[in-house]
């Protein structure tokens, strides 16, 4: 009897999601153009549906309408973090659930992709980003959490637009009559931001790592952990400088801070692959991360960053103490 390889009844998750769909292309070892087709269906359906939903509904109004009444929760209202966390948990449950589910498809693919005939050239192309050889387990994770990092980056960004959503909307005024300073209302956000982006980071880390041993992968947990706590000194030096942007130019803070982070992580990889000199890549913080599992973690690179970015958060806060808000 042949036997089934390790992990065969997990491998249907990469139809379950378009990032899945992407992998099943195989453009570097046995293109499936068809597989075109299920995006292609996919959005058609899409919006046909959402065309009959805007044809069949009232102006302001959805499939699912608001209540004009509803009975009083004062859960998560006892302070400015909790009442913080209360109207960001929806937003931070997609997240976890988004990051949680794409970790955990990583994991189950990361023993097939070992096995992918993966050219030669390419794997030294993506050698140049510092994960190790991709065609083993553990080098192919750490290419992917280049963008574990990224998306908790861009996490702690989209923490601070909520801020300044909450401001625009004119929605601090009812808190800062409180006795509640502005200080303390910043800085619980911030404090809020950077504890979910470090359960983001863990579960990135524990999810891939469930999702290699399922598909037939042993590697170490503590390794797979260690590289999700390995998101954080990035993310957090740019939760530092998205909190700056807030308190200097409100107004534009989310532009800069995601485009900040997006022409970071740009940077490095580009300049690696092409070759770039060393010195200029070095500039964008991405770079200086050790790729966890592949290479070793970098405590003193990861303390600058985590210090400068607790040091701009820290100047922010005072900025934003003497600012005007926005509208008034």
């Amino acid at each position: 009897m042949k036997r089934k390889p390790a992990g065969w009844s997990s491998c249907w998750l990469r139809w379950a999601t378009p990032l899945g769909w992407a992998e099943n292309l195989r453009p570097f070892s046995g293109a499936h153009p068809v597989v075109l087709l299920l995006a292609v269906v996919a959005t058609t359906l899409l919006v046909v549906a959402a065309e009959r939903i805007a044809a069949g509904r009232d102006i302001g109004t959805g499939m699912l309408p608001a209540r004009d009444t509803a009975v009083p929760r004062l859960r998560l209202l006892s302070s400015p973090t909790a009442q913080a966390l209360r109207g960001e948990r929806g937003s931070l449950i997609v997240w976890l659930t988004g990051v949680g589910a794409f970790a955990y498809i990583i994991g189950v693919t990361a023993n097939s992709t070992s096995s992918a005939g993966i050219s030669k050239s390419l794997q030294r192309e993506l050698a140049k980003l510092g994960s190790g050889s991709i065609v083993t387990p553990s080098g192919y994770l750490a290419f992917t959490f280049i963008f574990f990092v990224l998306a908790v980056s861009l996490f702690t960004c989209a923490q601070i637009a909520a801020a300044r959503h909450v401001e625009a909307d004119q929605q601090i005024e009812a808190l800062l009559a409180q006795p509640v300073g502005r200080v303390r209302w910043l800085g619980g956000r911030l404090l809020l931001a950077a504890a979910a982006a470090a359960g983001l980071s863990l579960a990135s880390g524990l999810l891939s790592w469930a999702g290699a041993e399922s598909g037939g992968a042993s590697l170490s947990l503590a390794r797979i952990l260690e590289a999700g706590a390995n998101c954080l000194p990035v993310a957090l030096l740019f939760l530092g400088i998205a909190a700056m942007a807030y308190a200097v130019a409100p107004q534009a803070s989310a532009g800069i801070a995601y485009g900040l982070v997006t022409i970071g992580f740009l940077w490095q990889l580009f300049g690696s692959l092409f070759g770039a000199p060393k010195w200029l890549v070095e500039l964008t913080p991405f770079a200086h991360l050790g790729l966890v599992p592949a290479e070793p973690f970098r405590a003193g690179a990861a303390a600058v960053m985590v210090g400068i970015g607790l040091v701009v958060a820290v100047v922010a806060l005072g900025v934003f103490r003497r600012r005007d808000l926005l509208g008034a």
